[in-house]
């Protein structure tokens, strides 16, 4: 509650001292759900101070719960007739006619003069701009609406995103004045606020868009060089520099972006796609990789990903992607088998395979849903500490279950199992036909 009466008690900086206690005692009496008394408290204030916003608001507001309509405008055509120089009044004004005049004739008049008188003061504005241009266009006056823009002052983000938006639903496409026009605001915004990076993502899309790539790129090179921090336009750059085929400032640019902020996802989705584009495949999967430590992925995403680490040997790199991956897929099976594999191919970490191995097949309780590559892999842990029987099972498992088409991995299968009958002089003539079933199938 104390939480909520600071918010609410930020609107009393516009509220006379008079009728402070008064509208303080509504908050109170509001957030206890006392509405009455929370009315009879806000008509006090307001009676104090009719000129105080936040209370007209207030007390306007509540009139139109009570169904009192002409009450509610009454207080606001007092706050006008106090403050009739106050632009910003106007607009409140007008805002409050529109909630309310829906379909009425007067309303809407009187809404539209309240903006205009609005505009008198603040020539150019965006506030009274955007307002009569909506109220023209809801009657099907575009050619008010079109000659309101024109006036507009593009000078802050909001008020040139507004009229570009605008003039893309205002002109047809094919207008070429119109087009020049949006062309010209975007350079001289870019030109005397290079540092926006609102509208410098707009100016980039837009020459981008319309086929004017080096202009695109021009603007996000000014916008970054004003304001080195914008990270997320730097990497656009870096993207758009790929797009006009300068791929080596493309890798420049997203790799300082890289240095500053190593955890930029989209950037390591851009390289990613680059480097396996032209190729440069080690560098391709180092940011795979990391885009899917950062982003997390689908249980075949990552294992796609960690075969293709393992193929090329990079077993430390699977390993650890397919550690992030069981921490993304915790009880998923298969990736416990592949980071349980991977785990015994690295040096740095094999003391912990055995373990990995054992949590797996815990995992899977029917050995025929079992990898063959994983049974392989655990019969190899198994022989080398002694436990012969049970690896004898698995690799029985794995010759069993491996693909016709994997005849390299079928061929260690047989040539494993061959060598433990050897180790323990038994089963000589059959070890015998394995090694020579492994020969058939490696040729």
């Amino acid at each position: 509650m104390r939480i909520a009466f600071g918010i609410g008690m930020a609107t009393v900086t516009a509220v006379n001292a008079g009728s402070l206690l008064d509208f303080s005692y509504g908050k109170l009496a509001e957030l206890r759900g006392e509405g009455a008394l929370a009315s009879e408290h806000y008509a006090k204030a307001h009676a104090a101070d009719p000129t105080a916003l936040p209370l007209v608001r207030i007390v306007a507001e509540r009139y139109l719960q009570d169904g009192d309509r002409p009450a509610a405008l009454e207080v606001f055509r007092k706050l006008v007739e106090a403050r009739p120089d106050e632009p910003l009044v106007r607009i409140e004004y007008g805002d409050f006619l529109g909630n309310i005049g829906k379909d009425d004739t007067m309303a809407e008049r009187l809404r539209e003069e309240s903006y205009a008188k609005a505009l008198q003061a603040m020539p150019g504005d965006l506030l009274p701009v955007e307002r009569l241009i909506r109220t023209a266009r809801a009657r099907g006056d575009d050619d008010r609406a079109r000659e309101l823009l024109e006036t507009l002052r593009t000078d802050s983000e909001e008020a040139l995103r507004y009229y570009v938006a605008t003039s893309r639903s205002l002109y047809d496409s094919r207008d070429e004045q119109a087009a020049a026009r949006i062309d010209a605001s975007f350079r001289q915004a870019m030109a005397d606020h290079p540092a926006w990076a609102g509208v410098a993502r707009a100016a980039s899309d837009h020459f981008r868009q319309t086929g004017r790539t080096g202009e695109a790129i021009a603007v996000l090179r000014d916008h970054t060089a004003a304001r080195p921090s914008s990270l997320d336009l730097r990497i656009r750059l870096g993207i758009l520099h790929f797009t006009a085929g300068e791929d080596a400032e493309g890798v420049r640019v997203l790799r300082e972006v890289l240095e500053i902020h190593p955890r930029k996802a989209l950037a390591h989705e851009a390289l990613a796609k680059h480097f396996r584009r032209t190729g440069s495949l080690p560098e391709a999967r180092r940011h795979a990789a990391e885009l899917l430590s950062l982003r997390g992925g689908t249980p075949g995403e990552f294992t796609t990903l960690a075969d293709e680490l393992l193929a090329a040997g990079e077993t430390r790199a699977a390993r650890i992607l397919l550690e992030k991956a069981v921490f993304h897929h915790p009880e998923d099976a298969a990736l416990m088998m592949k980071l349980a594999l991977a785990t015994s191919r690295d040096p740095v970490s094999k003391a912990d395979a055995t373990r990995l191995f054992r949590q797996a097949e815990a995992m899977l309780a029917d050995p025929a849903e079992m990898d063959p590559a994983f049974l392989l892999a655990s019969a190899n842990e198994l022989i080398a500490q002694g436990q012969t029987k049970a690896a004898e099972e698995r690799l029985r498992n794995a010759i069993r279950t491996f693909p016709k088409d994997a005849k390299k991995e079928t061929a260690a299968a047989l040539r494993a199992l061959a060598a433990l009958w050897i180790s323990e002089n038994r089963n000589s003539e059959a070890a015998k036909a394995l090694i020579s079933r492994a020969e058939a199938l490696e040729k």
